[in-house]
């Protein structure tokens, strides 16, 4: 593929092009990328809201103007959404293409100069800008690597603002959940992975004005909104469903409307990292997270590597990510669930996570609205109300499938 597709994608965004095209020619690019270039130049330039513009959007605009050509370039788009580009990384491909180019008219201007054809100043000219582009390239410690000033770094993981977690007990143990933080809940079928997610999420939804992106590929949608509803509003399905158009307002005003849930049992990783670009939200959910099309090995447990890596990147790059997944066979009737039961996985699912939460259950009679949660993994690093010697505890706490949420017990 083509390196210069990653710039096309990044100046999608308004302001990234805003401060980087100036150092780019339409000739910089291959003569087969320059009419798109020029057609997403030209969309920020006319465009007077200054907003971002969509990859399908792009594409319908230059197609529009270029139906012949659609064949081709479809590829060439195809190609753009399999990029993840780094705003760093993509700078350093402008510079070099900047470098490439003033070598190149230092070159022909050399040889008009050498002919008598030119004054020398034409060239002094170009050297000083090739001089100014190196000194720009030059690195500091504040360029490229983490800070060392501690201020800086507790403003950074600790101070920052999250999204805090309904159970008290989570806010104690795990605290809030920020951008970069990837992790996921894991339990057998029938244990309430649906209910926990309603009833943590619709307490976030509140916390936030941006939206939270909400993937479901496995229960039908309609129904797990229903859930969202109730955990919401703390209500039974009867007296939700009493008054609907009240019930409908109180959501949406608690929840600020927030939540977006995107409902497909054969949703790919490109559809959701289009949407994540889109809508930049506060949080992602994918349940279940294994189930996301796109990735392909030669083993399931390579393959579900692979989807957790990317949903790691995911949230470097967008917001926190809650992923659900499957426990074992061998976790049936297990109170206190340990990274051993992850369903299909091996070592690379669990390695990729930042924090790791099962939710366990028992047949014993007396206990079926209990569920036993067991943190096996935490590198987060919580805030002031966060409990260091609760990092990695085992708590009890009570499910009320009735209002789909999760209780503390103390």
């Amino acid at each position: 593929m083509k390196p210069e597709l990653s710039i096309i994608k990044l100046f999608c965004i308004y302001d990234l092009w805003c401060k980087h095209s100036s150092r780019l020619e339409v000739k910089d690019f291959p003569t087969e990328l320059q009419l798109l270039y020029r057609t997403l130049d030209s969309f920020h330039k006319t465009n007077e809201d200054k907003q971002d513009i969509h990859l399908l959007d792009l594409a319908n605009l230059f197609f529009s103007n270029r139906p012949n050509d659609k064949e081709y370039y479809e590829t060439l788009f195809e190609n753009i959404v399999a990029y993840s580009p780094k705003e760093e990384t993509v700078l350093s491909l402008i510079v070099s293409l900047q470098r490439a180019r003033l070598l190149r008219e230092l070159s022909i201007k050399s040889y008009e100069v050498a002919e008598g054809k030119k004054p020398f100043d034409d060239v002094s000219e170009l050297l000083a800008q090739l001089n100014k582009l190196e000194e720009k390239q030059s690195v500091t410690d504040e360029d490229v690597f983490v800070s060392s000033d501690l201020e800086e770094l507790a403003s950074d993981v600790i101070d920052s603002p999250g999204l805090h977690w309904r159970l008290k007990a989570l806010n104690r143990s795990l605290g809030p959940l920020r951008k970069g933080d990837f992790g996921f809940v894991f339990a057998r079928p029938e244990t309430g992975k649906t209910t926990f997610l309603a009833s943590e999420v619709s307490f976030m939804a509140e916390q936030t004005d941006r939206p939270i992106l909400w993937f479901n590929n496995e229960e039908q949608g309609e129904k797990v909104m229903m859930r969202v509803y109730q955990a919401s509003l703390g209500l039974e399905q009867i007296p939700l469903l009493a008054n609907k158009k009240a019930s409908t307002e109180a959501f949406l005003k608690k929840t600020n409307n927030n939540i977006k849930m995107r409902d497909s049992a054969t949703i790919h990783f490109r559809e959701i990292e289009t949407l994540c670009e889109q809508l930049q939200p506060a949080l992602i959910v994918i349940d279940q997270l294994p189930k996301v099309k796109g990735f392909k090995a030669d083993r399931e447990d390579l393959m579900l590597g692979h989807i957790f890596i990317w949903g790691r990147e995911l949230a470097k790059k967008y917001a926190p990510v809650i992923g659900v997944s499957q426990a074992d066979g061998t976790a049936e009737n297990v109170k206190h669930l340990t990274m051993q039961h992850v369903a299909n996985a091996k070592t690379s699912v669990q390695a990729e996570a930042d924090w790791i939460l099962g939710l366990g259950k028992t047949h014993d009679t007396g206990w079926e609205e209990v569920r036993f949660l067991n943190i096996s993994k935490n590198k987060l690093m919580g805030d002031k109300d966060t409990d260091p010697k609760m990092r990695h505890s085992k708590m009890e706490v009570l499910i009320n499938p009735y209002i789909a949420r999760y209780v503390d017990m103390k």
